[in-house]
This record gives C-alpha cells, structure tokens and sequence, in this order.
C-alpha cells in the first residue's frame, strides 16, 4: 500500500474562538485529483488555507511523509504545495509574464537554472496567456485571470496543487476549459486538491471526493459513487442529474 503524497487527521481550525473545522480526515495519492464540495460556509476555504498554512490548526498534516503541521507558509511552499485563492491575488499592474516569473520564486529559491523552461509548459497549458504576455494582468479578462492564477502556481512546479473555487464567475465555456486543464495535469504529475461549489464539474473531474457539511466530512468516496449517490444528486446536483442516472 503507497502512502499518500497529503495525509490530514482531526484537523480543527476556525478564527479566533470560533472553530469552522471539526476533525476533518482526509488524504489524497500522488498524481490524483481530489475534490471537496460542499455549501457555502461549510468551511472550504478554510480547510485549504488550513493546509497552506495561512491560518493554524491543531491536528496532523503530513506532505510526502513528513508531518509539516508545526511548518510555515514559507517552508511549505518551499516544499511543493501551491495554492490558488478564490481572489486570485494576480499583480494587476504587471504583465502576464512577470507575474508567472513571481511564480516561479521557489525555483530560483532552490537555484534551479531550468526554471524558464516551466514557462513553456504553462504556455502550453494556456496559450491564451502566450497571446497577452506583455498584457497587463488587470486587464485580462475573468477566465484569463484565473488561467494566469494557476500558470503562475505551476510555475513554482508544485508538489501538490490547491485551488480555492476555480470555475467561480466564470462563463461555462471557460468553466470547460479550466476543467480540461485541471484533468490535464494528471499527465504532470501533479496531485490537485480542488475545492469547488460546482459539485457536477468537480466530481467528473476528480478521482475521490469528500462532501464538506457544517466543517465535518459528510460523505467520502471516490467520484463515481458519489455522482451517484443519492443525497449528493438531491443536494449538490439537481433533479436533472438524477434522471440521468435512473
């Protein structure tokens, strides 16, 4: 039996005296796609920010075997967890391209000297953000904005990629494309751990995933079962959804 590339354990976190998480569980394989869907409020966010480190927690978080639950956002980046905020946090003053090099800091932290060539890959990804290289990032519109928000993520050629409501906003066409790109890095390497509130993207995307409820673990299988689950197509997926599978 491998062990998991991400291993959580009773992992509680909230804000202030206020817990949001209640000893959440949960593990992802190397180069799979995990999802955690759920409502609003259910504690998503939190759980991702949890993870990178941007907020504590009492619990365990181990990476690639390593227990990092006492580690900084620095040093976990440092060891190849990415996160794409649901804001996106882009330089809008810069341009694509400088703000994929801010991206790629922990390769140049790490003196690697092929850290360019990621640049191709990304534009590979996304050739759209090839097309506006010396655009400004501010100008770009909702879909190349969150395309340029996971560029600049992969740029740091990350272990691990967490991404914080990637279709939110967007066009379902540009929804489509995201996911492609999402199902894509599978081929990288990359192991995703997504959180989404569009359950039915989310989960034909995603090898195994956890319905969050109230910051508990409500339901946890892989994809299939869940897209078939009864609860899941009445909540998260809409009688349409379950016509389709009657």
């Amino acid at each position: 039996m491998t062990t998991p590339l991400l291993r959580v354990q009773n992992l509680r976190a909230g804000y202030g005296r206020a817990e949001v998480l209640h000893g959440i569980s949960l593990h992802a394989d190397k180069g799979s796609v995990i999802t955690v869907i759920g409502p609003n409020g259910a504690g998503k966010s939190t759980l991702l920010n949890t993870l990178m480190g941007v907020l504590p927690g009492r619990g365990t978080i181990e990476f690639n075997g390593q227990d990092v639950s006492a580690l900084t956002l620095e040093d976990r980046v440092m060891l190849g967890i990415s996160l794409v905020p649901e804001r996106r946090e882009l330089f809008g003053t810069m341009s694509v391209e400088d703000n994929l090099v801010l991206g790629a800091f922990r390769q140049v932290r790490q003196k690697n000297k092929l850290w360019r060539e990621q640049m191709h890959v990304v534009y590979e990804l996304f050739p759209r953000l090839l097309e506006r290289r010396a655009q400004m990032a501010g100008t770009l519109s909702g879909g190349e904005r969150q395309m340029l928000a996971v560029g600049r993520a992969l740029m740091a050629r990350p272990v691990l990629l967490m991404l914080d409501e990637p279709s939110l906003g967007l066009a379902p066409l540009v929804v489509k494309e995201i996911f492609r790109t999402i199902d894509g890095l599978r081929n990288t390497g990359v192991t995703t751990l997504l959180v989404e509130q569009n359950a039915r993207a989310a989960l034909e995307t995603a090898d195994d995933g956890y319905v969050l409820e109230m910051g508990e673990i409500a339901l946890h299988g892989t994809a299939k079962e869940l897209a078939t689950d009864s609860r899941v197509i009445d909540t998260y997926l809409g009688a349409a959804r379950k016509k389709e599978v009657a």
